[in-house]
């Protein structure tokens, strides 16, 4: 059978693969990481390996990225025989140095769950050095899905073949412009146990040629516009790799090709030596064809040819899947609200930090007695004795004070461009109308309420302007027809890991079988409860947004095709779905879970997490100064954003509706400096250059717009004083402002080609509250 494999959205940009140079890694491949049956090869100390996808035997095929770059294809290459580095700090020396733009390369970790970082040193030919981080997700993951650049069907552990996705990720690192690179020198990561990093393929963007140029051109599946005015996106990843700025009315991007035509043509202000940006142009006309890309700078145009690209927006199917990605909306959004809701919220319980857990995860740990390292058991036990069952919680589970219009108002005086609410956690009860499929519903049960219907409701009524998602658990962990499905995340080797077996629990006292109230026996639970909840859920909610979680067994494909397709079609809105939902195909965003990154992602991705220190569901045991203040929220979503993500919020009603006051203190709060400061925030992008620069001196983001560079410090800039080692893009007679603050305008500054400066004063900095946003306006 041969192995499936997705080279995701890969442009063939084929036109530009004469400026992409792979680099000839075989003397330095120390380990096999592909096979062809399980146990030939380790990629890791399990003996686990990825499926060998070709049989070349010389090293001479080659991958094109989605970012255009091209490789020496990672794969097979024959019994014993190395395949990929394991990095342990080798330097890489280039033939003779060279002027390059950027330094690329597939990689992946080989622990799984493990995200191991380290740093990349690159040496010039005049001795100095820049690094860049590597951060390597791992190869394979279940639940949650981090999808790479390459993805392979399966994998081979040492005496099986296990059928989770296997992945291979890819970096792009800005290099020191006008210089010449020397060598290369990988991160030390050897320790098998905790994680190594493995590198596949290098290769460099030379900086030779024009100034500025193409990168690749993808033809996605967005589009502007509606009906038979609708035009497709496509994305350029345009390059400066010369030693002028781009700047005054900047450079217009056109596509042209065949039937294929320019509607809107992509704009960028200013690119400065050694900088990056993507530029969005709308096109009509479809098929594969050539198109020329033209570039116009200062009543010159420069144009670069690509080959064998696919215009046009299609139905989506099985086979085009992958190409799906997250709404223009939602990348531009930023910032959201998470509320964990459910009968969980009556016992409110999940001790307090350091030994805090999930509250709304109560029924699981006690019972799972291994799992449960923060106590549950014995609260559960002294505070409600032995025979209470789980289900006896729904009688409290009242929403009494319950009022969807203050919740969507709350979620926007917060900043919120939208929010996902739990229509279904684990514990299998549902807060909407599930028709035939359950009777386990807060329509039946505690509220009697159909509590997303009237959140929803008051959504569009009061707020329309707010994005509204559905968080939705694929299994339940105590439904008998789930069994056939059940599964336990990890093996024997771990017991107290998570499971969600599908069976009907057991009170952890008294050993009888409690109840799985308004259960409905069905088939199959996939075909006749998860699946149909899903619809309910896309179609008569109008979700925009479906958040999976616990994805395993599933039917996520067949529904994606058919909603994505309708919500286009038949409404004109551009729907997602996470990393969630069980497979790598429909997966739109990563979703970390209380973590934030150091690195810019070109993936995009969202984190979750709640204002609690660790907990979604309502904890009535943590105190109140320890939720989230405004000035964390403020700098985790400034943080975030600067990276390519967003931030997921999450809050925790009481059983009877009403928010921790906190939490709403926090919000509002936050709220009035977003205001002050969203263009720094919303409809912004990362910056290629840099993140963040974070130092003993300075702790500071950046983002940025076609028009500005945001340069926000998240600590109070020490006597007055800004000063950042950063290749800012800014030019004489650019502006510069401290924005929200009376007189912020018009700022000192300098730049000498290495630290930027901004004069700001104490009297500026006092008015200033939780972080401080320095805008350079790009005027000449």
């Amino acid at each position: 059978m041969r192995t499936w494999f997705l080279a995701v959205a890969t442009s063939a940009s084929y036109g530009a693969v004469a400026r992409s140079i792979p680099l000839d890694l075989d003397a330095h491949f120390n380990n096999q990481g592909f096979g062809t049956y399980p146990g030939e090869s380790a990629f890791n100390a399990l003996n686990e390996s990825y499926p060998a996808f070709t049989s070349y035997q010389h090293g001479n095929e080659t991958f094109v990225s989605g970012s255009g770059i091209q490789y020496v294809a990672p794969g097979y290459r024959g019994a014993s025989t190395p395949d990929n580095i394991i990095c342990a700090g080798q330097r890489i020396a280039l033939e003779k140095p060279r002027r390059a733009f950027a330094f690329s390369i597939l990689h992946s970790s080989d622990v799984r769950k493990k995200t191991i970082l380290g740093n990349i040193t690159f040496t010039y030919s005049d001795n100095s050095t820049s690094t860049a981080e590597l951060r390597s997700e791992p190869w394979w993951a279940f639940l949650a899905i981090n999808r790479g650049d390459i993805v392979y069907d399966k994998f081979y552990t040492h005496n099986t073949t296990n059928f989770n996705s296997s992945h291979i990720f890819e970096l792009e690192a800005a290099l020191a412009p006008g210089k010449e690179l020397a060598a290369i020198t990988l991160p030390n990561t050897t320790n098998a146990t905790t994680g190594r990093i493995h590198v596949f393929a290098a290769s460099l963007w030379e900086s030779d040629g024009p100034s500025v140029g193409v990168q690749s051109v993808k033809p996605t599946q967005k589009w502007i516009g509606d009906g038979d005015a609708r035009s497709q996106v496509v994305e350029v990843i345009v390059n400066n790799g010369g030693m002028e700025c781009v700047h005054g009315e900047g450079l217009t991007v056109s596509i042209k090709g065949n039937d294929v035509k320019t509607i809107e043509p992509g704009r960028i202000r200013r690119l400065c030596p050694g900088d990056q940006k993507s530029v969005q142009v709308s096109v009509t006309g479809s098929g594969a064809c050539a198109v020329d890309v033209s570039l116009l700078y200062q009543n010159t145009t420069t144009t670069h040819t690509f080959s064998d690209l696919t215009f046009g927006l299609t139905n989506w199917t099985d086979a085009n899947l992958a190409a799906h990605e997250s709404p223009q909306w939602f990348d531009d959004a930023k910032f959201g609200i998470f509320i964990h809701w459910g009968p969980y919220a009556v016992p409110a319980w999940g001790n307090s930090t350091p030994y805090e857990s999930y509250a709304e995860w109560f029924w699981w740990y006690t019972t799972h007695p291994l799992g449960d390292k923060s106590g549950f058991r014995d609260y559960r036990l002294r505070t409600y004795g032995p025979d209470l069952n789980y289900d006896d919680f729904f009688a409290n589970f009242t929403a009494a004070q319950y009022d969807p219009k203050d919740w969507v108002d709350m979620i926007a005086d917060a900043g919120a461009k939208y929010f996902v609410i739990t229509t279904k956690h684990h514990d299998g009860f549902a807060m909407f109308d599930a028709g035939n499929t359950t009777n386990r519903t807060s329509l039946h049960y505690g509220p009697r309420r159909d509590v997303v219907r009237e959140l929803f409701d008051a959504a569009k009524t009061y707020q329309p302007s707010l994005k509204r998602g559905t968080y939705f658990s694929l299994p339940e962990w105590f439904n008998p027809a789930w069994g056939p499905y059940g599964f336990a995340q990890y093996g024997p080797e771990n017991p107290g890991g998570t499971t969600h077996p599908g069976i009907i629990a057991r009170n952890p006292f008294t050993n009888a079988t409690e109840p799985y109230t308004g259960f409905i026996p069905v088939d199959d639970f996939v075909q006749d409860v998860m699946t149909p909840q899903m619809e309910m859920l896309a179609y008569a909610y109008d979700t925009e947004m479906l958040w999976c979680d616990a994805g395993a067994a599933n039917g996520t494909a067949a529904f994606a095709r058919q909603w994505w397709n309708w919500a286009r079609e038949a409404q004109g809105r551009d729907v997602a779905i996470n990393s969630r939902c069980g497979t790598a195909l429909v997966n739109d965003f990563d979703t970390p879970e209380y973590a934030t990154f150091s690195t810019a992602q070109r993936r995009k991705w969202e984190s979750n997490m709640g204002m609690d220190p660790f907990s979604y569901g309502y904890n009535r045991a943590t105190p109140d100064d320890e939720y989230m203040n405004a000035t964390t929220l403020v700098t985790t979503l400034v943080d975030m954003v600067s990276k390519n993500g967003n931030l997921l919020l999450n809050i925790g009603p009481r059983a009877d509706g009403t928010i921790p006051q906190p939490e709403i203190d926090a919000l509002r709060e936050a709220g009035v400096w977003i205001a002050a400061h969203e263009e720094a925030v919303f409809n912004t992008t990362y910056w290629f250059q840099k993140a963040e620069v974070r130092d003993e001196k300075v702790n500071v983001r950046f983002t940025q717009t076609d028009d500005a560079l945001y340069v926000t410090s998240l600590e109070e800039p020490v006597g007055g004083v800004l000063e950042v080692r950063a290749p800012v893009p800014i030019l004489e007679g650019d502006q510069v402002s401290l924005l929200g603050v009376e007189d912020g305008e018009a700022l000192e500054w300098s730049f000498d080609g290495d630290v930027f400066r901004v004069v700001l004063g104490d009297a500026l900095v006092r008015r200033g509250k939780h972080a401080w946003v320095v805008k350079v306006e790009y005027v000449v």
